[in-house]
Parts: structure tokens; C-alpha cells; sequence
């Protein structure tokens, strides 16, 4: 089980001292939530994408690779990655820019938003959200996986032996999640590629989550990728802890282990799954607030979800991808296809 935690950058007025927080203090403070996430040991850092205020992220990768100067080891990624209304081609060209700073230490979660002017902003069409969606990963597949790349499509300009500078780090593209709250197609959408499905738990009920996820499972194995519990599974969450739960409650939200007990929920409806990243740093949280939140994480409530959540874990459900296991899995491949050929051979 990969944990972390993800941010939307906003710049919120603090409830408690009525201050809000310049933008500049609040991309700093980005950078200091993201270095002490590695510090207590989670395992990825995420952060979204906007282009309106109150919010600050309209760069996710430059944040990114500023953090990768910093950290050695936490997985970089962002928690969406606008696919509608980005042009695959520079989308392609950052995150493998990010995957070399990094040494590989990044993938990307890709989303429509839910901020509806950012369309016409870009030159795009709400009403085609699904269309561009499509369009635009199908291309951004090739340009991560071909040499040269010619294309024609509907949204964008066609491409003629067009090549990818630089190439993916290794040969091998970011590892790719489809992040939705709502949409079906786009569990659809990472099923029939095989890729990860990220549920952002936070907004509705279990049992739309629970409906979302199982159709990703069923059509992940309709496809062939494997069985339905094999499927690449991650869940968001939101969490404000004190160390006993009256004082939580009356602050904000819960304690340490109220947060465990209802994460450790999530698989009763979503399966054994591979990825749980918690929202921490919003609603004006003062960086020093943020901080202590990130210790609880790290001391107390991380440790156990790992244990609990090995616990009765069957042995072929996979772990999150990394930029290592699948460079593994590449050469593996390689290794079959030339073992094939020679078995061929006359």
C-alpha cells in the first residue's frame, strides 16, 4: 500500500486568526508540507491542478520538479493533470522532463477538473469533456511509446514525424492514473488501457465509490488486463487529528484512530487496493498546523494502515506500479518477445 498525501493549493483565509496567506507564502509552504511528507516516511506526494483563483497549482510540474531538488525518495505526482484542456504533446514533454530530474520518481493522475470557465480559457468546449479526454490520452500514449509519431485527430493540429524530446526516462512513460469523482467513461477509459483508477473518496457516499470502483474491476478484466482484483486501485480522504478525540472533534474532525479505523473501512467496499492519499492542507490550516497533522500521519496512523492492510492480502494482487517495477516488467517483456522469436526461428 502506497499512503501520501495530496494538496489543491488553495490560499484560504485561517478560521482561527483571519489571516490569509499570500500566494508566494502559500507555494513556499507547498515545498515545506512536500519535504516533510517524505520526512515521516509517506510515499508520494500529489498536487492538482488550477488555473483560477484561490488556488496556485497552475504549474504542477514546475512545483514538482522544485520539489524533486529537495526530496530523494517520495514519489512526485500530481492529483490531477488537466488531460482536457493540456496539449498531450507538452503534457508528454513535462512529466518526462520530471521523470529525469526525479531519477523516475513520478506519475501522473489525469482528470477533467471541475472548474467549468477553464475550457474556453484553453481554447476547448465543456460539452466535449469525454471527446477531448479520449482523444488527447490516446495520443499521449503514442508520443510516451513511439519513436515518431503521425496523428490526425479532432482537437488539435495534426502531427507529422513527430518525436518526443526528451524520450521517457529508461524507455519507459510515468505510470498513469485516471482520476474521476463522477464520470464512468473515465473508469472505462483506464480499464481498456489497463491503467490505474483513482476514486477521490471525499465528496459522495461509499456506495457511489463502491459502484465506480467495481466498474473499473469488471471492465479492467473484460479487457484481459487480469483478474478483477488485480486491477490498480487508489482511494483520496481527508483527515484533521489530534492525538485524543474530543480535542479533534471539537477543533475540526477526528483522532489518530478514527482515521484508521474508517480508511481500513474503505476495503470493505473497495477491495485490496494500492494507493491512499489523504487531503491535509486546506481550508486555511496554518503551515505549523499542517506539520504536527503530517507526524500524527507519519507516528501513528501510516505504520498501522500498512500492517492492517497486508493483513489477508492475497498473494497475486499487485502493488502500485513504480518507475523500477516497471522498467522490470518492460525488459521481462523484451525478454519473452525475443525468447518467442528464437523459439520461431527456423
Amino acid at each position: 500500500m502506497q499512503c501520501g498525501i495530496f494538496t489543491v493549493g488553495d490560499v484560504t483565509e485561517d478560521p482561527m486568526t483571519g489571516r490569509t496567506p499570500t500566494e508566494a507564502e502559500r507555494i513556499r509552504d507547498t515545498v515545506s508540507i512536500a519535504r516533510k511528507a517524505e520526512e515521516v516516511g509517506l510515499d508520494v506526494f500529489a498536487t492538482g491542478e488550477h488555473h483560477n483563483p484561490p488556488f496556485t497549482p497552475s504549474s504542477p510540474t514546475t512545483l514538482l520538479g522544485y520539489i524533486a531538488a529537495q526530496t530523494e525518495r517520495i514519489i512526485l505526482s500530481t492529483s490531477t493533470t488537466l488531460i482536457t484542456t493540456n496539449d498531450p504533446v507538452k503534457i508528454a514533454e513535462d512529466f518526462s522532463v520530471l521523470q529525469h530530474l526525479s531519477g523516475g520518481r513520478v506519475d501522473v493522475m489525469l482528470g477533467r477538473g471541475n472548474t467549468g470557465p477553464v475550457y474556453p480559457w484553453f481554447g476547448q468546449d465543456i460539452r466535449a469533456a469525454i471527446p477531448l479526454t479520449v482523444e488527447h490520452y490516446g495520443l499521449l500514449r503514442r508520443l510516451w511509446r513511439e519513436e515518431v509519431v503521425d496523428w490526425n485527430g479532432k482537437f488539435r493540429t495534426p502531427l507529422q514525424g513527430f518525436t518526443l524530446a526528451p524520450r521517457p526516462l529508461d524507455g519507459v512513460p510515468p505510470f498513469v492514473w485516471h482520476g474521476s469523482i463522477r464520470t464512468p467513461e473515465v473508469a472505462e477509459l483506464a480499464a481498456y488501457y489497463g491503467d490505474g483508477f483513482f476514486a477521490n473518496h471525499i465528496f459522495w457516499p461509499p456506495s457511489h465509490t463502491k459502484r465506480m470502483v467495481q466498474l473499473y474491476r469488471q471492465r479492467f478484466e473484460h479487457y484481459g488486463h487480469g483478474s478483477a482484483d488485480e486491477a490498480i486501485v487508489g482511494l483520496g480522504g481527508q483527515v484533521f487529528m489530534r492525538p485524543n478525540s474530543q480535542d479533534a472533534v471539537e477543533e475540526f474532525r477526528g483522532s489518530p484512530q478514527q482515521v484508521i479505523d474508517r480508511t481500513l473501512g474503505f476495503r470493505e467496499y473497495a477491495g485490496d487496493y494500492q494507493r491512499q492519499l489523504f487531503l491535509i492542507d486546506h481550508a486555511g490550516l496554518p503551515l505549523k498546523t499542517v506539520l504536527e497533522q503530517l507526524d500524527l500521519l507519519g507516528e501513528e496512523v501510516i505504520p498501522v494502515l500498512r500492517k492492517e492492510f497486508a493483513v489477508g492480502r492475497p498473494e497475486h494482487v499487485p502493488d502500485a506500479p513504480t518507475h523500477e517495477t516497471l522498467v522490470q516488467a518492460a525488459a521481462g517483456s523484451d525478454t519473452d518477445l525475443s525468447s518467442s522469436t528464437e523459439d520461431q526461428t527456423p
